[in-house]
């Protein structure tokens, strides 16, 4: 378990991994990023874009005695449905329908936690259906973006049990990226079809196979 400070107060981490350049792949991600914006915690309380980073979050899954995890799941239910996960049974649903190569390395963190001793007493996995993966550059589909605000109620609502003080704020606080990469501006700024193709390059499709590569 993790080490608590002098006021004996808990050391809570709320993070959200994946990568928002792949459509609901993003969805943790944009569930910290929209808490950052529109929450304020006690010092005790840390909110973290995970992205992609995996084993390079071990050291702040160490430190922390209440993990709660935002992520994509495909728990094989329907798309855009939301599905919470308890303590062990969050690092079998990491990797048991894995969909992403994020999704093995934060199973490797929750392991190398529990082997060195520092390991969260408490972890929540607030996890949502995906809808669409294989988009680059694309944005949350419609269901699952609806199930943000949701998910973050979820996580409010149990860091309650831990006497976490919670306020609305008034959306001036540091980003947790870069500013491009926030939701809104992501979206607006996406090229259309034309200007982006995501088929592939456009120079190669269809083009007839090379002389004397098949026989």
């Amino acid at each position: 378990m993790a080490v608590q400070n002098h006021m004996n107060q808990k050391q809570i981490l709320i993070l959200g991994i994946g990568n928002v350049l792949w459509a609901d792949e993003g969805f943790g991600v944009r569930c910290v990023e929209l808490l950052n914006q529109h929450y304020a915690f006690d010092e005790n309380v840390r909110i973290m874009d995970g992205g992609t980073q995996g084993i390079y979050l071990v050291q702040h899954v160490q430190e922390a005695d209440v993990l709660v995890v935002f992520d994509a799941i495909d728990y094989g239910l329907a798309p855009g449905t939301l599905k919470t996960i308890y303590n062990d049974e969050v690092p079998k649903f990491m990797g048991a329908k894995q969909m992403s190569l994020h999704q093995t390395g934060f199973q490797e963190v929750l392991a190398m936690a529990e082997f060195t001793g520092n390991y969260p007493a408490d972890l929540l996995l607030v996890g949502c259906q995906p809808v669409e993966l294989e988009d680059f550059g694309g944005s949350l589909r419609d269901e699952v973006k609806a199930q943000v605000q949701p998910a973050i109620d979820i996580a409010l609502e149990y860091l309650q049990q831990f006497g976490v003080n919670v306020q609305r704020s008034n959306g001036r606080t540091q980003a947790l990226a870069p500013g491009q990469l926030n939701l809104s501006d992501y979206e607006q700024g996406r090229p259309d079809e034309e200007a982006a193709c995501r088929t592939g390059d456009s120079r190669v499709i269809g083009a007839p196979a090379a002389s004397g590569s098949s026989k």
